[in-house]
């Protein structure tokens, strides 16, 4: 996405046993056992019945029995807002959660407000664990009663965090959001403490119809998948992203009717749904879901929202969620970015629709007539990460580059026949040149959806991009069908590596060679880093396109001039090919780049601000 113009040395015990045996001959070096997680409950005072410690609270009265408000269980609570002004209420408590436990964060929460509104969430509250929002309430969210609300923190194991509660009121109408019975329980963790990301090689099939103007679609998904991990799975996630657009009681994502699977409860703000697998998944074996889908794309020129006549429909698939050694990757939702992380799939996708519509989608479509003046494209994409497709009256040109890539553009009413042909002449440069750098474009034809609305810039799926007229905007979407889309990487806690990669490759594209870039880099904390997360940029949001994009650039400029130019190229080609349709992470590219040269870069990484 392109905003708007916007070796810690580690000792295993093994190492230390193999030291002392070095030491004290006769002794034989044995690894340590890892200790057992032993079950408990970190949370203090989480019925709000002793005082308030060990809670923080904004202001004496957070935590009450006064009356207005009922307990869940015994008579303290925690009340937040109710006051029908502007305020702001925060509760919040330390936890430090045992290495290789599995947590688990649930409490009760109760919604009452005087808002009358079906639609608009005046009044919020948000709910974080160390710098992750684990989900947001409003208004919108009322119920008479209490609901058990609950999160798997695992992933925050042998870290010392914050659980913390913010509630946040506008200038009128009361809501109070209460909350009773926090607990944080921790149990023996079942996932593996390897690398190994699973479910492997996933493979989706889908069938949607929409209705007359391609806002609402309906149908079935299915996916199979594999166990790449020694350890056998007992449940999948998936990631409903597009909730994000709505609320939890009016989600534009709908997963109903699973198959092969028992539906658990919504998560992450409604965009995580965990399914309970009926028997354990052993390592090596492969098993199917399936589940009525709904998707209801909402107003407005985005990534996912529908303008005029036109919808843009990125992310609206649920994907499976990956685990791994830290376990289940859960992160929210971001929108001044991106958190998906996905490994590479097959799809197939059949998508019913009036054939009024043209249907532009991820991989390659082919067309047939259906039935009283439908038409039903059907696209097939192998090795992807995600699906994309838009629908609306486009107009549309095509053509090939040199390098014998099919290009499509499709441009909304308003943008000129010269503005589509710049952008067709310039994503047939774009992809040739990016190609020639890294590697052979794989994914069949490149559709390019364009519109001057788009409030982000531009956005990138595999195959599919969005993006204004723009010759540098479109480059770099179309970069990412390598740094992102052949070349995976976790977008939620790595941006770096397909935002710095890919404005990296569009300057090269462009025949720009960042003279003196490095020499503008000026850091707003010690904090600032260009491996930070979505977390600390959702936090930092003015910063991130500087940083993120710019500073990461500019560092690999630099190490292009510190290693040469011809060093620089077989490291980034050879990169990608290593990692081709896999996930590429900071430490292996750092330990590649390495390799690429004699000079010792430990210090380039520390000036650099490249952790990890």
């Amino acid at each position: 996405m392109r905003p708007t113009p916007h070796k810690a040395i580690v000792t295993s015990a093994l190492a230390v046993a193999a030291v002392v045996a070095a030491l004290l001959p006769g002794t034989t070096a044995t690894a340590a056992e890892p200790t057992a997680c032993a079950p408990a409950q970190l949370i203090g005072n989480g019925g709000f019945e002793n005082g308030t410690s060990p809670w923080t609270q904004s202001s004496t009265g957070v935590i009450t029995t006064r009356s207005g408000q009922s307990a869940h269980g015994g008579s303290g609570f925690a009340w937040l807002d109710g006051t029908g002004a502007t305020h702001t209420d925060t509760l919040s408590q330390s936890v430090t959660v045992p290495a290789g436990c599995a947590a688990t964060l649930t409490f009760w929460l109760h919604v009452d407000t005087a808002e009358t509104t079906s639609s608009t969430a005046y009044d919020k509250l948000t709910a974080k664990i160390g710098g992750t929002t684990l989900a947001s309430y409003s208004n919108l969210d009322k119920n008479t009663g209490y609901v058990k609300k609950s999160f798997d923190v695992s992933a925050f194991a042998g870290q010392t965090v914050t659980v913390a509660f913010t509630g946040t009121e506008d200038s009128s109408l009361q809501t109070s959001f209460v909350l009773d019975d926090i607990a944080l329980d921790t149990s023996a963790a079942t996932t593996p403490g390897d690398t190994t990301r699973t479910p492997a090689a996933p493979s989706y099939t889908v069938s949607l119809t929409s209705n007359s103007t391609g806002t609402s679609w309906t149908g079935h998904e299915s996916v199979t998948f594999t166990n790449a991990s020694a350890t056998a799975l007992s449940e999948i996630y998936l990631r409903l992203w597009d909730n994000y657009h709505g609320t939890c009681s009016a989600p534009p994502i709908t997963v109903s009717n699973v198959t092969g699977g028992t539906a658990g409860a919504l998560s992450v703000a409604c965009t995580a749904l965990e399914v309970a697998l009926p028997t354990p998944l052993a390592q090596g074996q492969s098993t199917t879901i399936g589940f009525d889908l709904g998707i209801t794309v909402p107003s407005g020129a985005d990534r996912f929202g529908y303008d005029g006549a036109f919808s843009m429909i990125g992310n609206a698939l649920p994907v499976l969620a990956i685990r791994d050694g830290s376990g289940w990757h859960l992160d929210p939702y971001t929108n001044n970015g991106e958190s998906f992380y996905s490994l590479a799939a097959d799809f197939k996708v059949t998508l019913d629709h009036p054939s009024s519509l043209l249907v532009p989608a991820t991989g390659t479509s082919v067309d047939t007539p259906g039935t009283s003046g439908r038409t039903v494209t059907t696209a097939t994409a192998a090795k992807v990460r995600d699906f994309a497709w838009a629908a609306g009256p486009f107009s549309k040109i095509s053509g090939t580059s040199p390098g014998g890539v099919p290009i499509n553009i499709y441009s909304v009413s308003g943008i000129s026949s010269s503005s589509a042909q710049s952008m067709l002449s310039t994503a047939k440069s774009a992809v040739d040149a990016h190609a020639g750098r890294f590697g052979a474009y794989p994914y069949g034809e490149l559709d390019a959806v364009i519109d001057n609305n788009f409030w982000f810039g531009g956005m990138e799926y595999p195959g599919f991009v969005l993006d204004l007229v723009s010759t540098t905007a479109l480059t770099h979407e179309i970069g990412h069908q390598w740094w992102y889309g052949i070349v995976g990487d976790d977008e939620y806690n790595s941006p770096w590596l397909d935002e710095a990669f890919t404005d990296y490759a569009t300057d090269l594209a462009q025949g720009l060679t960042g003279t003196n870039c490095w020499n503008n880099v000026s850091w707003a904390s010690s904090a600032e880093k260009i491996t930070n997360s979505m977390a600390y940029w959702d936090a930092h949001s003015s910063r991130y396109s500087t940083v993120v994009y710019g500073y990461g650039k500019c560092a690999l400029h630099d190490l292009r001039r510190l290693i040469g130019d011809t060093a620089m190229t077989n490291l980034l080609k050879s990169y990608a090919g290593s990692h081709w349709y896999g996930v590429s992470t900071t430490a292996e590219f750092k330990a590649a780049a390495q390799a690429a040269t004699s000079t010792d870069l430990a210090s380039f990484w520390t000036t650099h601000r490249i952790d990890g």
